[in-house]
């Protein structure tokens, strides 16, 4: 068990931190071009290499690849808070009221993120998933293993149903599409306060509804990550390095092939949209499957990682995984203020290869930003207001 000076456990901070980054390199884009439309754009099919570079390296190794570990983390954090609450509380029902008010005020926050920041909140759909397996903080580990299993299983399922082989969009469908996303992109990038707010809650009232019906992959990776506690290969990778040398050869071996047809059908399907050639929307489904892979492939490799590298990993990433949810919030500040109308609006003016500039000055930032506030501070801000919340929610609660 490698733990930190604070008595965190260094590897799991390590991995938030590089799975609040990966978000980002993917959120950038979603500020911009809001997240109901076409991700990365349009691009003439003579655009920079760099620019295509650019939404290529997105495409294949952030999209769909750090938001199952940080939901894989989240689902590591539940098994282990509510081990230690159970442990202060003294029973599993004093230790499941005090995280279900956790959750509670993490789903007020989701909600007022994605409905005045950003409509890529995720949340609320983490709080709600998180009430939704509370239960099965004090369950035997054969029965979190078996609905791990029921879950995936009927997500699959669910997406082969979703979107038959060989489906693909009608010309005049793509066309209707393109002109929605002009609209959609000239009001995030050009549009006043009130046209950008109202787009936005629009956007995130559907984003709600397709959050519905994600909740199954959510819980997935969530059960995955209470697995990978209770069995020990996160709290102590080095006893485990047989396993997580087989997630790393299956994660790489089936993930990055099919994370790099996949974003050349992006990449593809951005300079030549009315192309034929890729059926990008069932790939974009599929991707549900192999970008996760992939991500367990990440963490595999930090898994494997000597000491010196991790010790070193730690230096820069540990600090921003320890302000998880402060850095999340933050970029949404950050991103929204530089890139939509109402700010400084630069989404309007930066190139693809640009934005992933600023996307990376942005980490650079949150780096040392991170650094300098826990050395005054134990947490970030919104963790301790988090925590605050929480605590004052109990005290009312056994007043009342």
């Amino acid at each position: 068990m490698v733990k930190s000076k604070t008595g965190r456990l260094l590897q799991l901070d390590v991995l938030r931190g590089l799975a609040v980054f990966g978000i980002l390199l993917v959120n950038v884009w979603g500020f911009a071009w809001g997240t109901l439309s076409l991700r990365y754009g349009t691009l003439a099919p003579d655009a920079p290499w760099l620019d295509q570079a650019a939404i290529f390296f997105v495409a294949a190794f952030a999209e769909l690849k750090f938001y199952p570990i940080f939901a894989f983390l989240f689902g590591a954090g539940f098994a282990l808070q509510t081990r230690s609450l159970k442990r202060q509380l003294g029973t599993w029902q004093a230790a499941q009221a005090a995280y279900r008010r956790r959750l509670r005020w993490l789903l007020v926050c989701g909600l007022l993120h994605g409905f005045l920041i950003w409509s890529g909140d995720v949340l609320a759909s983490y709080a709600v998933a998180g009430m939704l397996i509370l239960p099965l903080a004090a369950a035997r580990l054969s029965r979190v293993r078996n609905r791990a299993w029921l879950v995936a299983g009927g997500f699959l399922l669910f997406i082969c149903l979703l979107y038959p082989v060989g489906a693909s969009l009608k010309p005049q469908d793509i066309a209707e599409e393109l002109q929605t996303f002009a609209n959609r992109y000239a009001t995030y990038t050009q549009g006043g306060l009130w046209a950008v707010v109202s787009l936005r809650v629009r956007d995130y009232s559907l984003q709600l509804l397709y959050a519905i019906v994600m909740l199954p992959h959510i819980i997935a990776l969530f059960l995955l990550g209470i697995l990978a506690v209770r069995f020990g290969w996160l709290v102590q990778p080095q006893r485990h390095r047989h396993v997580w040398r087989w997630v790393c050869v299956i994660g790489l071996g089936l993930g990055l092939p099919f994370n790099l047809l996949s974003a050349s059908a992006t990449l593809w399907q951005t300079l030549y949209p009315y192309q034929t050639l890729f059926n990008e929307p069932l790939l974009g489904i599929l991707l549900f499957i192999g970008g996760p892979l992939l991500a367990a492939a990440y963490v595999a490799a930090l898994m494997l990682a000597g000491p010196l590298m991790r010790q070193w990993l730690g230096s820069w990433l540990a600090p921003v995984g320890r302000m998880a949810l402060t850095n999340y919030l933050l970029q949404s500040f950050i991103g929204t203020w530089l890139l939509q109308g109402p700010g400084l609006g630069w989404a309007a003016r930066l190139s693809p290869a640009g934005m992933l500039g600023l996307t990376m000055l942005i980490m650079a930032g949150q780096v040392v930003l991170s650094q300098y506030w826990l050395r005054y501070f134990k947490q970030g801000p919104f963790e301790a207001l988090w925590r605050r919340l929480a605590r004052l929610d109990q005290s009312q609660s056994k007043e009342a």
